[in-house]
C-alpha cells in the first residue's frame, strides 16, 4: 500500500463539491452571512450519503486514517465521478487501487479513438468490452478467421466456436482463458453477456470439466500460443495486451502472427529501463 496525498484529495474533493449545484439535491445555498463557495458544501455532502456531521470534512484535511471503500464510492457516486477520479480518490485517499470499478456499466464503452488506434497497426488488433464484445478491430484482425470476419465476442470464440482453429485447444488455450471468464464473473456478476458464456461452456461436454477444474486467472499478456490462420496457415500468436484507462474491464489486445514452428521455447526478456 502507498501512502495517501493529503493536499492531492483535499483539492479533488473540494473542486467535485464545487461541480454539483445543491439545488439539484433539493438542497438551498447559504445566504449572504453564509458559506459563499460554489457547489455543496461538506455538512451537505455527509446528508446527502447519510454520514455523520464532519465525515466529509475529516476526509478532506486528511484526519480520516484508511477511510472504508463504502464511503469512497457512495462520495464518489455523489459527486459524479468518472473512473479515472475514482481510482485518483481512492489511491490518494488509501494509498491503493480501487476494488473494483465505480460504475456497473464501465467498460461498456471506449472512446471512439480507439477506432484509429487499431487502424493504425500493422498486426492484428482489436478492442473488447468487459464483455469480450469486439468493439473495434482492423482489416488484418478479420483474416485471422475462416469467411474474414471477426467474431462478435472473443470469449465465446475462444471456449466454444473457434476451437477448430486454436492448435492444442484443450492444453495451450482452455486452462488459461476459462480461469479468466470465472475472473471476470466474480467482478461482474449480473453480467448477461458472460453468464450466457458460462452457460454454454457448461452444457458443452468438452468444455465442462476443464471449466469445472479451476484454476488460477492467468492473464493474457506476452504469451505466445498455437493457432491456425485461416489464411496463412499454422503458426504462433504473441498477445500484447493493454486496458483503456476510461473503460476498467476493457481490452486493447495485439495479436503478432508468426506463420510456421515455434521459434522460442522460453519466453522473451522483459523490458526495463537502464
Amino acid at each position: 500500500m502507498n501512502k495517501p496525498d493529503k493536499p492531492a484529495l483535499k483539492k479533488l474533493l473540494k473542486d467535485a463539491r464545487a461541480r454539483i449545484a445543491p439545488e439539484a439535491h433539493g438542497l438551498t445555498r447559504p445566504n449572504r452571512q453564509g458559506r459563499r463557495a460554489p457547489g455543496l458544501s461538506q455538512h451537505q455532502v455527509d446528508e446527502l450519503i447519510n454520514r455523520a456531521r464532519g465525515t466529509c470534512h475529516r476526509l478532506e484535511s486528511g484526519t480520516y486514517p484508511n477511510p472504508p471503500a463504502d464511503l469512497l464510492r457512495d462520495i464518489a457516486t455523489l459527486l459524479q465521478f468518472n473512473e479515472q477520479e475514482w481510482m485518483a480518490l481512492c489511491r490518494y485517499a488509501r494509498g491503493e487501487d480501487p476494488p473494483g470499478p465505480l460504475y456497473d456499466t464501465s467498460g461498456d464503452q471506449v472512446p471512439g479513438a480507439w477506432q484509429d488506434a487499431v487502424n493504425g497497426m500493422t498486426h492484428m488488433a482489436y478492442v473488447t468490452d468487459a464483455s469480450w464484445n469486439v468493439l473495434a478491430c482492423n482489416p488484418q484482425f478479420h483474416t485471422l478467421f475462416h469467411g474474414g470476419r471477426a467474431p462478435a465476442n472473443t470469449m465465446r470464440w475462444m471456449l466454444l466456436d473457434g476451437r477448430n482453429q486454436l492448435t492444442d485447444w484443450a492444453t495451450a488455450w482452455a486452462p488459461f482463458v476459462m480461469p479468466q471468464l470465472r475472473a471476470a464473473l466474480a467482478q461482474r456478476p449480473d453480467d448477461t453477456v458472460l453468464r450466457d458464456i458460462e452457460h454454454d461452456v457448461l452444457a458443452d461436454p468438452i468444455s465442462r470439466p476443464l471449466y469445472e477444474a479451476g484454476g488460477a486467472s492467468i492473464h493474457p499478456d506476452g504469451d505466445e500460443r498455437p493457432i491456425r490462420h485461416a489464411t496463412e496457415g499454422d503458426g504462433w500468436v504473441t498477445m500484447c495486451v493493454a486496458q483503456p484507462m476510461a473503460a476498467p474491464g476493457s481490452r486493447f489486445m495485439i495479436l503478432i502472427f508468426r506463420p510456421g514452428p515455434r521459434r522460442t521455447t522460453t519466453r522473451r526478456t522483459m523490458l526495463q529501463a537502464q
